[in-house]
């Protein structure tokens, strides 16, 4: 399995919440396998039970990281699919995460979160613009910037967020903070005076990806 070039030689562990899809499905590769010896059914079973456990495996990793410096990083892995300036000042940087990219989420800022907000709303794909109306969680943070709203966004698959932290819990930045599982967004929103360094179809990786000019 390939693991993160930044955690090469590190221990890959898996994400918080993600036991609710992992658990069945490695416990059914494994009965599987200790029953395939004996049945040619248990047998042909055991392929795809084992490839899904592997591919379960993979979606909910959750690399260490170096966390890098700068005022706000990313905190998703994912493209940038949209850059667009907002009515009272601010810029928000829209995230695509696919089902391959890493589904843990991290503080943009530290500072001390001040609201965590869940929104029902429908599963529309996450690319589509009609997502802003979708499941979603709405995180403040109070940093030295002042207030850092950031969204994550369920999409068609990702039908569960899980936050990590409550209001009021102080973070550092490029603590995991939450996580959503398979395709889904994360939208930042900087202050007018933060100018973007990221552009449309760039790449970004949580904790890693520098998303504000100096």
């Amino acid at each position: 399995m390939e693991t993160d070039p930044l955690s090469r030689g590190r221990r890959i562990r898996i994400a918080r919440g993600a036991s609710p899809w992992l658990v069945p499905t490695v416990a059914t590769a494994a009965l599987s396998l200790t029953r395939a010896r004996k049945s040619g059914r248990w047998a042909a079973a055991a392929v795809p039970a084992t490839a899904l456990a592997a591919g379960m495996l993979w979606f909910f990793r959750d690399p260490e990281r170096e966390i890098a410096q700068g005022r706000v990083i990313s905190p998703a892995d994912g493209v940038v699919q949209s850059i667009m300036p907002w009515k009272d000042g601010r810029t928000r940087v829209a995230i695509f995460m696919s089902p391959l990219n890493v589904h843990v989420n991290r503080a943009p800022l530290a500072g001390t979160v001040t609201s965590v907000e869940h929104i029902p709303g429908g599963f529309v794909p996450a690319f589509n613009k009609e997502s802003e109306n979708n499941e979603r969680v709405v995180w403040h943070f109070d940093t030295e910037l002042g207030d850092i709203e950031m969204v994550q966004i369920a999409g068609a698959v990702a039908r569960r967020i899980v936050p990590y932290l409550p209001a009021g819990t102080k973070v550092e930045q490029g603590e995991r903070i939450g996580l959503i599982r398979f395709g889904s967004r994360v939208d930042i929103y900087l202050p007018e005076d933060v100018e973007v360094a990221v552009e449309v179809g760039d790449q970004t990786r949580a904790g890693v990806t520098r998303i504000d000019r100096v």
